[in-house]
């Protein structure tokens, strides 16, 4: 779980920051019926999609270049429980009154390689799984 403070997801949820649940996009699963609206909203050089319900608008989640179609970003205010980000990313351009709890990672950007890693093995190995399996065949 994230929170990110970047301008897009700012716009994309009308709100501070968005709080995001990083999962693998075939575990994700539409229980309304339809297809979900894919906006496509473009931040300088960056392109990012999000899906939107197609009965009431709201944004389910959203994809980020990076990961391409492998991860979603589901949107942690569409779920039933109620979820903490574990780590900040974008908090150059958080907004002055939000603030992030000290004992929480927090970063001006997105992680570096540098960084501390935010998730165990088996998560990064769940990640790796997904992209592969999304990698164009060549």
């Amino acid at each position: 779980m994230n929170g990110c403070h970047c301008r897009v997801c700012q716009r994309e949820t009308g709100s501070a920051f968005a709080i995001n649940a990083m999962i693998e996009a075939d575990r994700v699963e539409m229980l309304g019926e339809g297809e979900p609206e894919i906006v496509v909203t473009q931040s300088g050089t960056m392109a990012t999609r999000s899906a939107r319900c197609p009965r009431c608008g709201v944004g389910l989640w959203g994809t980020h270049p990076d990961f391409g179609d492998a991860i979603r970003f589901v949107r942690g205010g569409t779920l039933d429980e109620r979820v903490m980000p574990d780590a900040h990313f974008f908090t150059v351009t958080r907004h002055p009154l939000v603030q992030v709890p000290e004992d929480v990672p927090n970063f001006p950007g997105l992680p570096t390689p540098e960084d501390p890693p935010l998730w165990d093995q088996e998560a990064q190995g769940r990640i790796d799984a997904a992209m592969a399996a999304c990698l164009p065949e060549r």
